[in-house]
């Protein structure tokens, strides 16, 4: 197949890419930089089926021509972590939802298939965990900007299932997560990054909030494997999917696990939310998947754990 691969430079782009490469398709990955990084893909640029192009997704004239000859789109290109949709949420709101508008729309034109990356965040403040695909989304009022990803993210999902209903375009949509792995930066807030780096510094692990919130980590290789398996799979059309791991841990947990992996000597140190983010700031108290749907469909289950997850991203921050 010819991929392309929209934030193809970012964390779960060049990792998709090179999993993609290296079964033989072709792939181009298309980034303006914002939050990818060239250094993610120095590595492919050698390889004879892949190009890349540095530019954002609004570019019609550019993305044309990139949809036009591509078989696939994976749609990754997105604003990204809580520290940048609390400080820009006009930024978050317009590149999620403008960006998907025009990938969709000129996707439509030649029916190529799209796959949509999608968030758990979508599922709010629900508590009915673990969270399925079907299940009712609860979100925050508006003036709490903390819910602007999750509702730019969900109108991305209605958009993409009404081109699947009025106009036949084939689209799936997956919802992320929490994505780890190298190359993962803690730039817009990721907690993995952020508290390897801090212990390995020997700086105070700084956990947001009480620590008792909950959160379930998936290998960003696990991730690769389940996008790769949707898009050969034709019966994925037109549905919704949750790509995650199940298994669950506190974040106050997750930092003594990351101190005593790294061996650190680091003080843990919690900080209230809104200092961390803004005044009134609200979190998902946890956030668990029900992978049930996929698992039936692609046979996808996780097969890389949490500690061996901690394990290879502080070997690559001690590698840096």
């Amino acid at each position: 197949m010819r991929v392309l691969i929209t934030g193809g430079a970012g964390f779960v782009g060049s990792h998709l890419a090179e999993a993609l490469l290296a079964r033989g398709d072709e792939v181009c990955a298309l980034d303006n930089l914002s939050t990818g990084s060239i250094d993610n893909i120095a590595h492919l640029k050698s390889h004879p089926k892949f190009s890349y192009t540095i530019d954002t997704v609004t570019n019609e004239p550019i993305l044309a021509e990139l949809v036009d000859r591509s078989d696939v789109v994976v749609h990754l290109a997105a604003a990204v972590g809580v520290k940048l949709i609390v400080e820009a949420p006009v930024h978050t709101i317009e590149t999620n939802v403008h960006g998907t508008e025009v990938v969709l729309k000129l996707a439509n034109k030649k029916k190529k298939l799209v796959l949509i990356a999608s968030t758990s965040e979508v599922y709010g403040k629900s508590t009915d965990v673990p969270f399925r695909e079907d299940a009712d989304l609860v979100l925050g009022p508006s003036h709490k900007h903390r819910w602007a990803y999750a509702c730019s993210k969900l109108i991305d999902e209605f958009l993409a299932l009404a081109y699947w209903k009025e106009r036949k375009l084939p689209v799936i949509i997956v919802r992320l997560f929490n994505t780890v792995g190298p190359r993962q930066t803690g730039q817009y807030g990721m907690v993995i990054p952020n508290f390897v780096r801090q212990a390995l510094a020997g700086l105070p692990i700084t956990v947001f909030g009480d620590g008792q919130q909950s959160r379930s980590f998936t290998y960003v290789g696990d991730v690769v494997r389940a996008v790769v398996a949707l898009i050969d799979e034709p019966r994925a059309i037109g549905h919704v999917f949750n790509i995650g791991n199940g298994f669950e841990i506190t974040i106050g947990d997750l930092a003594e696990r990351i101190r005593t992996l790294t061996g650190s000597r680091s003080e843990i140190v919690k900080i209230p939310y809104d200092q961390a983010y803004e005044a009134g700031f609200e979190d998902m108290p946890r956030r668990v998947p029900d992978i049930s749907k996929i698992k039936a469909l692609v046979g996808y289950a996780p097969t890389v754990e949490l500690d061996e997850i901690l394990t290879r991203v502080i070997e690559h921050f001690r590698q840096q």
